[in-house]
């Protein structure tokens, strides 16, 4: 009987250590396949913001490329000459653009000449131009009171510029719910000249553009 006893205990013994034994297998396992799941989900988040980070450098760089050579590009500038008689207005604008002479006064009246990137568009009101150079034979003062109301209304700011050793008018924003950019008006004897850039794209051509201009007072 007592054989049987230290059989049977023996037997339990090894039924413990075999519980203990697959226990602990069991949690070894579970640990080690949570360590490799959280190494890889880890891993993963680590090469997708590597990934992220290098897309995005490569981006900037490439935008900061485009950018150099689009202004590399328009390099030499050309000059515009306007008409002799109405102040020989002159300006340095980019090589890649064109001009169109849509009035050229020689029968009198007004004249008008746009410039554009590659090509000009047709003419028309509503159409964004990278500049509009229009020579009025109306007063200066009379071309300021149109934009009146746009100053007051908020729409247009309004600033004094000297341009060519003469005193300017500015004006900067919306002129109409298609055109918003940025506009030089200037006296010329008993003329008025207006210098405007249809689209915020342009301003940085149209600064360097009006830091050019000559004109005969």
């Amino acid at each position: 009987m007592n054989r049987r006893l230290g059989e049977k205990g023996a037997a339990n013994t090894w039924l413990i250590v075999g519980i203990i034994f697959i226990s602990t297998t069991v949690l070894v396992a579970g640990g080690l396949i949570w360590a490799l799941v959280n190494y890889f989900d880890q891993k993963d988040n680590v090469d997708t913001k590597v990934s992220t980070a290098v897309s995005a450098a490569v981006k900037t760089q490439a935008d900061k490329d485009a950018a150099q050579f689009e202004a590399e590009d328009k390099k030499p500038n050309r000059q515009f000459v306007g008409p002799e008689d109405f102040g020989e207005l002159r300006f340095d604008y980019p090589k890649t653009w064109s001009v169109y002479i849509n009035k050229s006064a020689l029968a009198g009246g007004s004249y008008e000449a746009y410039l554009n990137p590659v090509s000009v568009p047709t003419i028309n009101d509503a159409t964004q131009y990278a500049l509009r150079v229009s020579i009025q034979t109306i007063d200066y003062d009379k071309v300021i009171a149109q934009y009146t109301a746009l100053v007051k209304k908020g729409d247009l700011k309004s600033t004094v510029v000297k341009i060519a050793d003469q005193d300017g008018t500015r004006l900067d924003g919306s002129f109409n719910k298609n055109i918003r950019g940025s506009a030089v008006i200037l006296k010329v004897r008993d003329k008025t000249i207006v210098l405007r850039s249809d689209a915020e794209t342009f301003k940085t051509d149209f600064d360097a553009l009006i830091a050019t201009i000559k004109v005969n007072l």
